[in-house]
């Protein structure tokens, strides 16, 4: 795939491509009233304390768990059964120990109701996971402070009995010294229970706060509208595009001079000018016709561009040096027929002008035979020597040439050689030479030369 190519495409096709852009803006609005999301907000959870990794994730998963969802929307009241919101709220780990919760409805009430009462769900459901009483860890690990404190309490009453004792033994150094530690032992007792009492104080609620009101959206969540039809536009441009590419490289028709020669299996004679522009007798009518002159696809575009048209006097000679190479010696006259594809115009026209410019006091009859490439079928005719095809490069697959050389040999004509014409610029009719018009009208019958 080269620019230039694309170049090409984009100059010759930008009407197509025009309206395949409308097209695709059409089917994306329409697309985005199927599936926009709506309005969007966010509401955010701040959880205290020190959090691992994994825990913050599972927090996460807690957060659009069937019973949050279950739970908010029974308090919603709109109707609407939790697994639902389950595709329109949504929850992630922000850094600093922070959910996010993101909510999406129709509107931005809506939304701003919806995440606010995720997040109020959230915060009471993990509340009572931590501090439900009927878990048997719980109640175990309870039973285990409680064991814990009673020790405890018996340690400072056997504390205060040996001090008791070591005061009654009067104020020796030794007595001074147990007094101190028994006192320095209370103390520390007393400090691991109070940071025992306050991990349990902590255990026993969730430490989770809920850092505001979700904030009332005012535009509306990605995709919009407006991106659906700029992507839709995108998406059907492209299409076009890459539509044309896969059919010009699927393409089987011939363009180069040596493959045509090769499946036609005689030689070329001749190339001849011929003004380029839609042939106003062989142009598509009906609405399909007139759609695609309207769209520009009713010529090709992967042709190069037409040269300048030559003068009249050279275009003459072109074709009368194609016309010498079959003329008859003195005395002798030979019939050929010139075989004409029906859908292809400028060969129609160069055949046209082929009869034209034959001289009637030549040694040389010509037959005009249009024929249809698809099924081809050349007349008899006795005493001809043979048939010249005239085509245009890029119209006929190389299993058409071969369709019409079979029906030639089938005709007992033998192809004598090939004319291809070659689309000029349209200029101002100084190069189209005689018009055909001025002769009889041209059909199988018509015969041009000496009689």
């Amino acid at each position: 795939m080269r620019l230039p190519v694309i170049g090409r495409l984009l100059r010759r096709r930008w009407r197509a491509l025009l309206a395949l852009a409308a097209v695709g803006a059409l089917v994306g609005a329409g697309a985005s009233l199927l599936f926009s999301p709506g309005y969007e907000t966010t509401s955010s959870v701040l959880l205290q304390g020190p959090r691992e990794e994994d825990e913050l994730l599972t927090e996460a998963e807690i957060a659009t768990s069937s019973v949050v969802l279950d739970r908010t929307a029974s308090a919603l009241g709109w109707g609407v059964p939790g697994q639902e919101l389950d595709d329109v709220v949504e929850a992630a780990v922000l850094n600093g120990n922070v959910i996010e919760i993101r909510a999406t409805a129709e509107t931005p009430e809506r939304a701003q109701r919806l995440a606010d009462l995720v997040a109020e769900e959230y915060v009471a459901f993990s509340t009572q996971l931590v501090t439900d009483p009927g878990e048997a860890s719980a109640q175990m690990l309870k039973e285990q402070r409680e064991v814990l404190r009673q020790r405890v309490a018996q340690t400072n009453e056997r504390i205060t009995r040996l001090h008791e004792s070591v005061a009654g033994q009067g104020t020796s150094v030794e007595s001074v010294q147990a007094r101190t530690q028994l006192e320095a032992l209370r103390t520390s007792l007393e400090d691991a229970m109070t940071t025992l009492a306050e991990a349990e104080e902590a255990s026993s609620r969730a430490n989770m706060v809920v850092m505001g009101p979700a904030a009332l959206s005012t535009e509306q969540a990605a995709p919009t509208m407006a991106q659906f039809v700029a992507g839709g536009a995108v998406v059907f441009v492209l299409l076009g595009i890459f539509g044309h590419l896969a059919a010009a490289r699927a393409d089987r028709r011939l363009r180069n001079e040596a493959d045509i020669v090769a499946a036609l299996g005689a030689p070329m004679v001749g190339s001849v000018d011929v003004p380029s522009g839609a042939d106003p007798g062989a142009r598509a009518t009906g609405p399909l016709g007139r759609l695609r002159r309207v769209l520009g696809t009713d010529r090709p575009w992967n042709v190069p561009e037409p040269p300048a048209p030559a003068d009249d006097a050279a275009v003459t000679v072109r074709y009368r040096r194609v016309l010498a190479r079959f003329r008859g010696g003195p005395g002798s006259s030979r019939r050929v027929l010139v075989l004409v594809p029906d859908d292809d115009a400028p060969a129609g026209r160069a055949a046209d002008r082929l009869l034209a410019t034959n001289d009637r006091a030549a040694n040389l009859e010509l037959r005009l035979v249009r024929i249809t490439a698809g099924r081809p079928t050349v007349p008899d005719t006795a005493g001809s020597s043979g048939a010249l095809l005239v085509l245009t490069p890029g119209t006929r697959t190389a299993w058409e040439l071969v369709g019409i050389t079979e029906a030639c040999a089938e005709a007992g004509q033998a192809v004598l050689g090939a004319v291809l014409t070659q689309p000029t610029a349209r200029g101002d009719g100084s190069g189209q030479g005689p018009e055909p018009a001025a002769t009889a009208p041209v059909h199988d019958g018509v015969m041009a030369g000496s009689a």
